[in-house]
């Protein structure tokens, strides 16, 4: 009897995903134009991922098609067009690292300003996993969010300026494969960052006692 007493406690304080992904969803629409901020951090970063991979792939595939001497007088003015420069890709990194500071410092306020709901959920009997599951995923909403803004904007971006370059051409020769390769992994990279970012903070809100989060005076 006692066994089946503590198994039924068991299943009552482990609240399915379904919940935490309601929750996190009320939760950000509620904060909708702090998350509004966090989602522009990681549009742009994932913005200008995209316009220079998708950019050098383009690049890459109409030298293929046309030959380099082809479309030499088009690039006058670069140094090295194969492939994406060292340049680049640090400028690529500072963006996304830019991105997980913000995410990071916007979760660690949400925990700040939450301490009593935390504090409550603890009470009622929420686990701690629980807890850490309800920041990741509003962080990887978030994430997910900018991520598939950012990619479109970037593509948009890297379509005109190669437009400007290579005219009709660009559309016939388009690699549509190595860009869809592009924007998926882009996205992924938006998702990982976004929950790395939220993982500090997920801890630390799940490690709140729940007695010192509802004397917090807000």
């Amino acid at each position: 009897m006692a066994n089946d007493s503590q198994s039924g406690i068991r299943r009552q304080i482990q609240l399915p995903l379904s919940e935490a992904v309601r929750i996190s969803f009320q939760s950000l629409k509620i904060r909708f134009w702090r998350s509004l901020i966090t989602t522009a951090g990681i549009l742009l970063g994932i913005a200008f991922l995209v316009a220079v991979v998708a950019g050098a792939e383009i690049s890459r595939s109409l030298k293929e098609v046309k030959g380099t001497a082809e479309i030499q007088t088009f690039m006058d003015e670069e140094e090295d067009t194969e492939g994406v420069s060292a340049q680049q890709i640090w400028l690529v990194v500072m963006s996304l690292i830019v991105c997980v500071v913000g995410i990071a410092n916007s979760m660690l306020m949400a925990v700040t300003e939450r301490f009593r709901e935390i504090g409550t959920m603890k009470c009622l009997g929420a686990l701690d996993r629980f807890v850490v599951e309800l920041f990741l995923l509003e962080s990887g909403f978030q994430g997910l969010a900018g991520a598939l803004a950012g990619a479109l904007i970037g593509l948009i971006a890297t379509v005109l300026l190669n437009l400007k370059d290579y005219g009709l051409d660009l559309f016939w020769n388009f690699p549509l494969l190595r860009v869809l390769i592009v924007l998926f992994f882009a996205c992924l990279i938006g998702m990982i960052l976004a929950v790395l970012g939220a993982a500090g903070p997920a801890y630390r809100a799940a490690k709140l006692p729940p007695a010192e989060a509802m004397r917090v005076e807000v």
